[in-house]
């Protein structure tokens, strides 16, 4: 119960530096209070009362009562807090997702797809107060999910997503400008598209050049993340009778340059995820960057406890005066 007490006006604590000294008045005072008789000898004499001994008690009274006084002008209170927040500036965010079949290879645990749709939930999940859409694409690209403040719906889309809904292929171009679409006619402040591929583009009828330039006359930054291995990474490079994948090692190709670029004219970053730790830590390092303006506001409710500190004084004093006045009448 105590520590949560606070006091408004803690420097008059000071006051009780007069207690130590009134003490000293008392000892110096005490005898010149007391009427004295000198004789001779004390035998015969009795002291056959102890009130005489007690008389101290009332100035311990007096000094109790003022310790209460002073801190109770210390205004001992109790403080509770409650917020509420409120989101000021929400952020709109598209995730472009590469889901052509070089996704399936290996060099990520379990898959390049798997790894990327477990750390993209994750952070879909850090941003409460954004608006996030998806987009998929290979040879051609679609709109998953449009923009929404719906959690899980995007994570349930996010779920769906598998390799084999499009032609084989890597359309950066495409991919770029479907998200900008989804994002053009957007009021938020903050538009943000995240560009997820592990190859080079190579299908499509839109140049990842123009898409980046609609990207930057609608003010959207672009954040680009290039997947894969340094060296050759196990991929799918046929299929087998049974219309699975035959796996082999293949060179890991990322057109760096142009990611690079596309980041660069947009305002945004390009980063190279080589393993899950790498693709986990860029995500984090966006959700840092893009941060959603909160204002939070705090309501204090102070409630005042020196009122029973004053009762206690005024019992004291009047405890004080009663004995003076009854008890020890005769002494004073």
């Amino acid at each position: 119960m105590l520590e949560n007490i606070t006091f408004a006006n803690p420097q008059l604590f000071w006051l009780l530096l007069l207690l130590p000294l009134a003490v000293l008045w008392y000892f110096f005072k005490h005898k010149e209070e007391t009427a004295a008789l000198k004789i001779s000898s004390t035998q015969g004499f009795t002291d056959t009362s102890i009130l005489s001994k007690l008389k101290p008690i009332l100035f311990v009274l007096r000094l109790l009562a003022m310790a209460a006084i002073i801190t109770a002008l210390a205004r001992p209170q109790t403080k509770d807090v409650s917020t509420r927040t409120k989101t000021t500036k929400g952020i709109d965010i598209v995730m472009a997702i590469d889901v052509s079949s070089s996704m399936l290879a290996r060099d990520l645990k379990p898959d390049r797809l798997t790894a990327l749709k477990k750390v993209a939930a994750d952070f879909i999940k850090k941003r409460p107060n954004d608006r996030i859409g998806l987009v998929a694409y290979a040879a051609e690209s679609y709109t998953k999910t449009p923009i929404t403040s719906d959690k899980s719906i995007v994570l349930s889309s996010l779920r769906q997503i598998t390799h084999g809904q499009l032609e084989d292929g890597t359309a950066i171009g495409m991919g770029l400008a479907t998200a900008v679409n989804r994002l053009k006619d957007s009021k938020s402040k903050s538009k943000v598209i995240i560009l997820l591929t592990d190859g080079v583009n190579n299908s499509g009828f839109i140049e990842p050049k123009t898409a980046a330039d609609l990207a930057v006359e609608y003010k959207i930054k672009t954040y680009t993340i290039g997947l894969g291995t340094n060296g050759n990474a196990l991929t799918p490079i046929a299929f087998n009778p049974d219309r699975t994948y035959r796996y082999g090692m293949r060179q890991v190709e990322i057109d760096e340059k142009l990611l690079e670029e596309i980041a660069t004219v947009t305002g945004g970053q390009y980063f190279r995820a080589t393993d899950n730790e790498k693709l986990s830590a860029i995500y984090n390092e966006i959700n840092k960057l893009e941060k959603t303006d909160i204002e939070e506001i705090k309501y204090t409710n102070f409630e005042e406890k020196f009122r029973p500190l004053i009762l206690l004084a005024g019992i004291l004093l009047l405890l004080e005066w009663i004995m003076r006045n009854t008890l020890f009448r005769s002494f004073i």
